[in-house]
């Protein structure tokens, strides 16, 4: 039996504009930046949608980023598409979190602008992000390992795709003896700090305790994690998970692996870019992969 997934992406992903036509156009979307808005006092609409030095900077992109995935997903769910199951990458699971309704949407506003600015505050300075390119992810953590320094795996995207992160002079050495080791390109990433690194672990305590405070639900619809590549089917997991995860590796290889083993032949990326749909590619291609990040993308997916 044919399977679909809801995927949504993560940080980097962000453009000025991203978004408006779904505003624009349905009343649901607009209610969803509203939400976002009462939620943070942000207006999230406007920092979405005009020009500004703040869209790209982790406090501002979380929060932007996930409005504009939510107000997408409620167009979708309005028009009658449903997932079996859904995921995604970093802050992208929270989208996530919203498609299968384990906590209602202003909570989650809430709980993303703290997110980003406990990332952003963590380790300030001195932390480095870099892709490696064309290594499996044995020889990189094994490399990580007898680097002297704080330096570990923060992402594993896809085959040929790993990020490494941690603290700048760490990630230097270890994209180094990587290069020995066969990697194709080590390419600095252009962040604000060493995302999803044991550096960002009081960003991880700050906020599970303001996860304690809210109020979780069983999934509607399975998610998967990031830390454990495994679905999530009870809300009992919800927040311990959410909190490691600030600073544990994002699986998202063994993520999209899981699903396809599942029996998921469909998935649609939802938000802004087609990067997940670029992963998926390089992990199977025998699959229909779909992204929505324009209103005239809804066509695609015969549902208009």
């Amino acid at each position: 039996m044919s399977k679909t997934a809801f995927i949504f992406p993560g940080q980097g992903a962000q453009y000025c504009g991203m978004g408006k036509d779904f505003y624009d156009k349905y009343e649901v979307a607009r209610e969803v930046y509203g939400l976002a808005e009462k939620a943070t006092g942000l207006d999230v609409a406007a920092l979405c949608f005009e020009e500004n030095d703040r869209l790209d900077i982790t406090e501002y992109t979380q929060i932007a980023m996930l409005t504009t995935e939510v107000a997408i997903l409620r167009v979708l769910e309005e028009k009658g598409l449903k997932a079996d199951c859904c995921a995604g990458l970093s802050l992208g699971e929270y989208g996530a979190l919203a498609a299968s309704r384990v906590m209602e949407t202003e909570d989650l506003f809430r709980l993303i602008r703290s997110r980003g600015i406990y990332m952003q505050e963590a380790y300030p300075t001195g932390g480095a992000m870099t892709a490696v390119l064309g290594l499996d992810a044995d020889t990189i953590r094994q490399v990580c390992d007898n680097t002297e320094g704080i330096v570990s795996i923060a992402n594993d995207n896809c085959p040929g795709q790993i990020v490494i992160t941690g603290e700048e002079n760490a990630v230097q050495a270890a994209a180094a003896k990587l290069q020995e080791a066969g990697a194709r390109r080590c390419v600095p990433l252009k962040v604000s700090g060493p995302f999803h690194s044991a550096l960002l672990g009081g960003a991880g305590e700050k906020l599970a305790a303001q996860l304690a405070d809210v109020t979780v639900h069983d999934p509607v619809i399975p998610y998967l994690s990031n830390v454990e590549a495994a679905s999530v089917t009870e809300c009992s997991r919800v927040k311990e998970l959410l909190a490691k995860q600030v600073s544990g590796t994002v699986r998202w290889r063994e993520t999209m692996e899981r699903m396809l083993a599942e029996g998921v032949d469909t998935f649609i990326e939802i938000g802004p870019g087609k990067t997940l749909t670029g992963f998926l590619r390089k992990i199977s291609k025998d699959v229909s992969v779909y992204n929505v990040d324009k209103v005239e993308d809804l066509e695609k997916l015969d549902i208009v």
